[in-house]
């Protein structure tokens, strides 16, 4: 059929400023008259004209409430704005690290590549219809928009008059696998379904040995366990874990995508995958079931990933510096070396030990995964990490959680290659034992305040800023909590200079750094929808191999009890225990 492009009047609405994760609202705000039109006509707008006319897009997502009904409309304006080609995952689904394969990997049949994407994901928020929705676009290296861009279209968001539409266009049924063909004033305009996971599947197995992994999964000594928390690491987990590497159906946990993630958090730490933790022998009651030898999670979008043991948690920190000690041994992808390792300001100095030893270039970066991409678009980064449960490599530009389960079961793969006929297989908490042994071991906890009312919270952060002048005071009031704290030697706001391009961010948390090399970082999340998320971060290294078996909330009992004083905390946010203790 022939469509014709509609011009449709709008005025600028406030608050579409993207984030480093794009924007995210509630689905209440999205389905206003002109929301999401407007600003994905300003994201059209802020690319050259090569990015968009006889272009090539993917749209897709973690398949939450409203997402249907979004990628139609992004297809319809697609069109109208002169988009040669729409690629659309089936059923809608795809994860953000399969979108980022997909635009650095996929080839149409005719040769064409995508030069970017639109992901409907509002990542590990909760989802439905009073819940939260977002959006965001990556570029042609498969990451997401660069600052320059962002900033771009939020200044279009301001100014924006009108959108293009091709509104008699029909509804594309993205459940079926196929090519719907359709002509428009520009001439030809195609929309392909293609399936979610080929792709994905077809990038992790030329990383991993699947046959060593394959051999793991089949031992009658090792059992597994993943939760994709009804989000849409379900479209790759059966295919991956189950048909590729020989894992039982059982061991797959809320491996359905559903619009609300099953009315729950899909939030893959300890206190939202209650299911796992629990089958994972973590939980607050004993199970006469013997737990499973390894567990993990995922968020609503897969880029997330929770690692355990078997009645052990694996932060997220321990869990990229292991990653990276192991990598070359264990991950054929990685055989040659590694070009480098970055992780968040706020994530624990476990990589940098790591680094240090293995004389690899390092990074500490702000949080948000364009400035890993940054460093690795430039040849400098392999193996990167977060503490917000964000682990991934060079192979995309984005975090990736399955990814990282691959690359625990090829660890775990490696030290038992030889064992599996033995008595005992090397576990999660061995190895991560082992790693503190040689590395030490970075305490580390992270306490999330969310919903904060948000001039509360920017109070708080001003104080901080302001109490920063004078390291006496800083160290009267620590002095004053606890007398077994060790001085603060530096106090600063982190600020980053990029060594790609040369461009700096600023403000970019409150770090207080300790003579023993205890750290605390104060951070305003901005990946809810609603109010403010104060993060804080706290962090004390132990060398002492004899020391490094401590509960963690008890050996960092000291440093929180100064943190919650010398932020003031409850004073500034009425707020007695942190929402989240990761």
């Amino acid at each position: 059929m022939v469509f014709k492009v509609s011009k449709v009047s709008t005025t600028p609405i406030d608050g579409q400023k993207p984030g480093t994760s794009g924007l995210r609202k509630k689905v209440k705000v999205f389905i206003q008259p002109h929301y999401l039109q407007n600003f994905v006509q300003s994201t059209f707008n802020a690319l050259t004209p090569e990015k968009v006319r006889g272009a090539t897009l993917v749209v897709s997502g973690d398949g939450r409430y409203f997402s249907k009904d979004a990628i139609q409309i992004i297809i319809k304006m697609s069109a109208a704005n002169g988009v040669r080609r729409v690629w659309v995952g089936q059923n809608g689904l795809l994860s953000t690290p399969a979108v980022s394969a997909v635009i650095r990997e996929r080839v149409g049949v005719d040769g064409s590549k995508a030069t970017g994407a639109f992901i409907l994901t509002a990542s590990h928020n909760p989802g439905g219809p009073h819940e939260d929705f977002g959006i965001k676009y990556n570029m042609e290296n498969g990451g997401p928009a660069p600052e320059a861009i962002t900033d771009k279209i939020f200044e279009n968001t301001k100014t924006i008059t009108e959108y293009l539409i091709a509104e008699d266009l029909p509804n594309i049924d993205i459940s079926t696998i196929g090519v719907a063909n359709f002509s428009g004033p520009e001439g030809q305009f195609d929309v392909e379904v293609f399936d979610s996971a080929s792709d994905y599947v077809k990038l992790m197995k030329s990383i991993f040995d699947f046959e060593l992994i394959r051999k793991l999964l089949s031992s009658s000594k090792f059992t597994f366990c993943y939760d994709a928390l009804h989000g849409v690491a379900g479209a790759y987990a059966h295919r991956i874990f189950v048909e590729e590497l020989g894992a039982q159906e059982s061991s797959l946990l809320n491996c359905v995508p559903k619009e609300d993630f099953g009315g729950g958090h899909p939030d893959p730490n300890l206190t939202y995958a209650k299911e796992l933790v629990a089958r994972m022998g973590l939980g607050k009651s004993d199970s006469a079931v013997d737990p499973p030898e390894f567990g993990a999670a995922a968020d609503g979008d897969a880029d997330r990933n929770m690692i355990l043991g078997k009645r052990f948690f694996v932060t997220p920190s321990d869990s990229v510096a292991i990653i990276a000690a192991n990598a070359v041994n264990a991950i054929p992808y990685f055989s040659s070396g590694l070009k480098g390792v970055a992780r968040s300001m706020p994530t624990s100095a476990a990589l940098d030990v790591v680094a240090k030893n293995l004389n690899l270039k390092f990074f500490e970066v702000p949080t948000g995964w364009k400035f890993f991409g940054n460093l690795m678009d430039a040849g400098l980064c392999s193996i990167c990490g977060e503490e917000s449960f964000g682990t991934g490599s060079d192979h995309i530009r984005e975090k990736d959680g399955i990814w990282a389960v691959l690359a625990w079961l090829s660890i775990l793969a490696f030290k038992n290659k030889e064992n599996l006929n033995g008595d005992k297989l090397v576990t999660v908490e061995d190895i991560v034992r082992q790693h503190w042994a040689i590395y030490g071991r970075h305490y580390y906890t992270r306490y999330d305040y969310e919903n904060v009312d948000a001039g509360a919270a920017k109070d708080l952060m001003a104080y901080l800023v302001k109490l920063q002048s004078s390291l006496d005071e800083i160290n009267s009031s620590v002095k004053g909590a606890r007398s077994d704290v060790s001085n603060v030697v530096n106090a600063d706001e982190f600020e980053y200079k990029d060594p790609v391009d040369g461009s700096v961010s600023k403000h970019q948390g409150i770090r207080f750094l300790f003579e023993d090399g205890s750290r605390l970082v104060f951070r305003l999340s901005g990946t809810g929808s609603e109010g403010a998320t104060i993060r804080l971060y706290i962090e004390q290294y132990e060398k002492d191999s004899s020391k490094t078996g401590r509960d963690s909330q008890e050996a960092l009992a000291p440093l929180v009890e100064v943190a919650l004083k010398l932020s003031k905390m409850l004073e500034f946010t009425g707020r007695s225990a942190p929402t989240v203790i990761t």
